[in-house]
């Protein structure tokens, strides 16, 4: 028999990680009434949730994000990096971009709210147990707005001063437009620390101080424009 025979003729072995008991408790009365999952375990953080992927290999993990000892993301960084065969799901409250993009980037394959209803979570789990994505129809939105942002385009001279480089522009850019480490982050699909060291680096060959000496730099410099009014 195949596998994916045997994935038609058996239910989806589930885990749910979630740090709050009610939740959590209701969660599996939810899915223990609905057809094809069965709930092999329950974590109460990221850190027990991929200690019982190690122990049940489940097929499917629901994962929330925001819990204590490991949070979701890194939870599901490590299951996919360690347990190759078993998805993730988020379920979760948040559908803002700090809890998604980190999700999806960390290996989720599915991504629900907690207003999900079963049916939308049998779809969900079907899905990545298919190979396709598992996604509500807000996320998806989410997903092709974000595809539709324009890239932030920098106001650079022909030759970069001081010998920056094309991505330490961008972020002196967006430094001069008063974005945070975070929101640039974001904006040029990159972790915090990358951002940070390309400040660093910035810093460094420019001999620069702090942000406030960085808008004025980029000012003088004609690679980014003062506000008008």
């Amino acid at each position: 028999m195949t596998e994916g025979a045997e994935t038609e003729t058996r239910p989806a072995r589930v885990v749910v990680a979630d740090d709050q008991t009610v939740v959590r408790e209701g969660i599996v009365m939810l899915l223990g009434l609905l057809p094809g999952i069965e709930v092999v375990g329950a974590a109460g953080d990221g850190e027990e949730a991929v200690q019982l992927v190690a122990e049940l290999a489940p097929d499917v993990v629901l994962m929330d994000l925001r819990m204590p000892r490991c949070d979701g993301v890194e939870a599901t960084r490590r299951i996919r990096a360690e347990h190759s065969g078993t998805q993730v799901v988020v379920l979760t409250t948040f559908a803002d971009d700090e809890s998604l993009f980190p999700a999806l980037r960390a290996g989720a394959r599915g991504y629900l709210t907690k207003d999900a209803g079963g049916d939308e979570i049998v779809r969900a789990v079907q899905s990545v147990l298919s190979g396709d994505a598992g996604l509500s129809p807000s996320i998806q939105r989410r997903l092709l707005e974000r595809l539709s942002e324009p890239e932030p385009r920098p106001v650079a001279p022909a030759e970069p001063p001081d010998g920056l480089t094309a991505r330490e522009i961008e972020v002196l850019v967006l430094i001069a437009e008063g974005l945070s480490n975070t929101e640039i982050g974001r904006k040029l699909h990159v972790s915090t620390a990358t951002v940070k060291t390309h400040i660093n680096n910035m810093f460094t060959k420019t001999g620069l101080k702090d942000r406030a000496q960085a808008v004025r730099y980029a000012y003088a410099k004609g690679i980014a424009r003062p506000p008008v009014g």
